[in-house]
């Protein structure tokens, strides 16, 4: 009875009368209703602000990692896309990253000039190897191999021409075909073909680049079973059949056989077959193996025998790209122990390079000379001009004291290829150049073809010293091409610096070096960062990937060493966050990849319980020197 009269107790609080008879309470009451509906409105109204607010802030991290990843790929980024709202109170205003002007207009019209000569390309001689803008015809120089649209792939890329890019994709995809009954250069193939077509796939992230760089390779491999392992320098792409040249007694060319370490290494890396490592290391093994104490090789070997024989040594044609590999595929394999020879190699190189350097008079220009058994001659290749930037970028793996010497000799030498150009009438370079007392330098081999080797090291001593000087050099020489070499259907090179007569013919590596190289010489340091890429010798940049193994090599008795997995870089299309590229001076990146971190990490703090999002490490790129420091501050 007693726990029927304790329920009806407890009912009676729901029955409306009670409160009827109770005015006190039922004022009470109909406070606590009113309050509690403001509070679940309120919470309501909370909840869905905070949701508007999250999928905002989910919307500004998506174009974050948009923005950071064409970073990390290499991507030119126009300073429209790099406004943030500032929070707190600063809301609704806009952080401007604003680029150099003058760096910015410059850049601009590098690029159009690549618009020009690749619409050129497009409109007169589309699917072949180069193009003559005066005739407005293509020819296949190189086999119909598409040499132009495959060494121009990387350059569209970096320059953000994303519609031509696409349209040079397809052309790849349903056209290239490398069964050809051609004799091909080993040497260009790999450089232009296999380079080209690797720095897409890098760049990219595009298998299709991969699996066409790998097809041609495998046409070219044959030409290293050779009885030392250095290769013939011909191949027919469809027979096989490798031969030298008959003008050259049956040896091999230097630069043409040790040059092709950067692209077959980074095929194994990113195929997992180390064939191709295999290779063209074993070349590296066997040239070592006799390699003389000031490190200069002539330009003739033996593949079949006794390697070394008596030719010129020179850091020119012929000889040029086999001491810029040694140092670049040390610097390939992240300067690990596994590539120490390579860097070893090269520096007893620079001992016999400094041999080689003499000075004119009377304004003590520095050339390198090139030597003829126990002669020196007083003759510098334009080609050679690459030397400035090689030893500038090799000077960081030297001590204080011969890291300075190194970069002062590269200065030196860059100033006397910048004088290249200066001396003539057009303001552009002829082929190479002889030095006689009181007369400075003289133009020999008259012709300029569009080559990029001066502006190649002025890239680099930008890069590294942060100089601007080097920057009015290479603009002085782009307007110099803009007067002299560019036509109605393209770019021409010259017969004659001092007439200005034109030729007819638009080099591939025009648009694959010379355009490339310019455009990057204005663009801020974190488009192609030179610690996280290298560029092979006709300026195709590929991804730097650590080496552990040991050196690889199929000959008996040699430790083939386990190659460590290849990861390519994230793209864009991935959605996740990478690694920031580190931003040095200059451009309009200045300091970006630090605030982009501080604006992810406040978006972090304040809603990690809605979004996980990844702290960011920022780095520096490349080392900077003091004057640089100064710069950004």
């Amino acid at each position: 009875m007693g726990r029927s009269r304790s329920s009806a107790n407890r009912w009676k609080y729901i029955n409306p009368s009670y409160y009827l008879k109770r005015p006190k309470r039922l004022a009470l009451l109909f406070i606590v209703f009113v309050f509690g509906t403001f509070f679940f409105w309120d919470r309501q109204t909370l909840v869905r602000d905070h949701q508007e607010e999250i999928s905002k802030l989910n919307e500004e991290v998506i174009r974050l990692q948009d923005l950071l990843e064409e970073l990390k790929n290499g991507r030119s980024v126009s300073s429209e896309k790099i406004n943030f709202s500032r929070s707190g109170g600063d809301a609704g205003k806009k952080m401007d990253f604003v680029d150099d002007p003058v760096d910015a207009q410059r850049r601009e019209k590098v690029k159009d000039a690549m618009r020009h000569a690749w619409s050129s390309y497009e409109k007169y001689a589309w699917g072949h190897d180069e193009l003559q803008p005066q005739t407005k015809n293509g020819v296949d120089s190189f086999g119909g191999l598409g040499a132009t649209l495959i060494d121009s792939l990387d350059t569209l890329y970096i320059m953000g021409l994303d519609e031509q890019f696409h349209r040079a994709r397809e052309w790849v995809a349903n056209s290239l075909d490398f069964n050809k009954n051609y004799d091909a250069s080993v040497f260009e193939t790999t450089i232009r073909v296999v380079g080209g077509l690797l720095s897409a796939y890098d760049l990219s992230g595009d298998k299709l680049f991969l699996h066409k760089a790998q097809d041609i390779a495998d046409r070219l491999l044959p030409a290293w079973n050779t009885p030392t392992g250095i290769p013939y320098n011909i191949i027919n792409l469809s027979h096989g059949n490798p031969h030298n040249h008959g003008w050259t007694g049956g040896h091999s060319i230097l630069a043409d056989s040790a040059s092709e370490q950067l692209e077959f290494i980074a095929l194994s890396q990113r195929t997992g077959d180390l064939k191709y490592q295999q290779k063209v290391e074993d070349v590296i093994l066997e040239l070592n193996r006799t390699f003389p104490d000031d490190g200069l090789l002539p330009i003739h070997v033996n593949p079949e025998g006794e390697v070394v024989i008596y030719s010129t040594i020179t850091f020119g044609a012929m000889g040029d790209s086999f001491y810029e590999y040694l140092l670049k595929a040390w610097i390939q394999g992240n300067r690990t122990a596994a590539v120490g020879h390579y860097r070893k190699m090269w520096e007893t190189s620079m001992k016999g390079l400094l041999s080689l350097v003499r000075r004119t008079s009377p304004s003590s220009f520095a050339y390198i000379s090139e030597k003829v058994g126990d002669t020196l001659e007083d003759k510098m290749d334009e080609l050679a001009c690459f030397a400035p930037g090689m030893l500038a970028l090799g000077s960081s793996g030297y001590g204080p004291g011969e890291s300075q010497k190194f970069l002062s000799l590269a200065e030196e030498l860059a100033w006397t290829c910048y004088n290249f150009y200066q001396s003539t009438p057009t303001k552009l370079a002829g082929e190479n150049y002889f030095f006689n007392d009181g007369q400075d330098m003289t133009v020999g081999t008259s012709w300029n073809i569009l080559r990029p080797e001066t502006v190649e090291s002025l890239f680099y001593l930008w890069r590294l010293t942060g100089n601007k000087t080097y920057q009015e050099w290479g603009w002085n020489i782009f307007q110099a091409f803009e007067k002299n070499s560019r036509i109605e259907s393209g770019y021409v090179g010259l017969k004659d610096v001092n007439t200005g007569v034109q030729d007819n013919m638009m080099q591939s590596f025009f648009l694959a070096e010379t355009l490339k190289y310019l455009y990057l010489l204005y663009s801020p340091s974190s488009v192609i960062p030179l610690d996280e890429w290298v560029f092979n010798t006709e300026a195709h940049p590929i991804k730097i990937v650590n080496r552990n193994d040991q050196a690889v090599s199929s000959g008996a008795g040699r430790s083939a060493g386990q190659q460590k997995s290849y990861r390519r870089p994230q793209t864009r299309k991935e959605g996740r966050f990478g690694h920031i590229l580190g931003v040095v001076a200059g451009g309009q990146f200045r300091g970006l990849p630090i605030l982009l971190d501080e604006k992810i990490t406040k978006i972090s703090q304040s809603f990690a319980e809605f979004i996980p999002i990844p702290r960011l490490d920022v780095g520096i790129s490349i080392p900077i020197r003091p004057t640089l420091i100064e710069n950004v501050n």
